[in-house]
């Protein structure tokens, strides 16, 4: 008799269960939460260390002797000989976005100022002491930024103008 009654409670503690949920409507055409994330299309490859040797680095940017390179998958930095040293970093963003990158550069004092490099839009900051400059190049859902830092001591010109020549470069040899 206990056998009979926990089947029949069973069953209908499942019939119950089974009638929630569906709302009556057995078509599956409810729209989701949210809607599904974007795909990033890849834009063109800017190569390791945006395309340009240490030897372009260390000409175009002024940078006399380089005392360091570092790669690794996504960007590159060299460094000057002597202490405090002038530095430039390249580093490439698949699916990332730049105004991300360019409010994270507001936040640090510097204006970001839209520019075109090679038909492609960004935008460059320099800091107010004219020391650091970031410059951003959207290539589709992706970027790469060059920046540059000048050392503490040194008499030097805009660095902006030295990132804009290597930003050129990696535009001219995208692939």
């Amino acid at each position: 008799m206990r056998t009979k009654w926990a089947i029949v409670t069973g069953t209908v503690f499942a019939l119950l269960l089974s009638a929630c949920g569906s709302g009556g409507d057995s078509d599956n055409t409810s729209t989701p939460l949210r809607p599904p994330p974007k795909v990033a299309t890849l834009g063109p490859f800017a190569g390791e260390c945006g395309h340009v040797t240490d030897d372009e680095v260390r000409d175009l940017a002024g940078l006399g002797q380089i005392s360091q390179v570092l790669r690794n998958s996504v960007g590159c930095n060299w460094l000057s000989a002597g202490v405090g040293s002038t530095g430039v970093t390249f580093a490439s963003y698949r699916g990332s976005p730049i105004a991300r990158e360019k409010a994270w550069v507001s936040t640090q004092g510097r204006n970001p100022e839209t520019i075109d490099v090679g038909g492609h839009a960004g935008w460059q900051a320099l800091d107010p002491g004219g020391d650091i400059c970031d410059l951003a190049v959207q290539l589709g859902d992706d970027f790469f930024e060059w920046s540059m830092a000048f050392q503490i001591y040194s008499v030097h010109d805009n660095p902006c103008n030295r990132v804009h020549k290597l930003a050129e470069l990696t535009v001219q040899r995208l692939q």
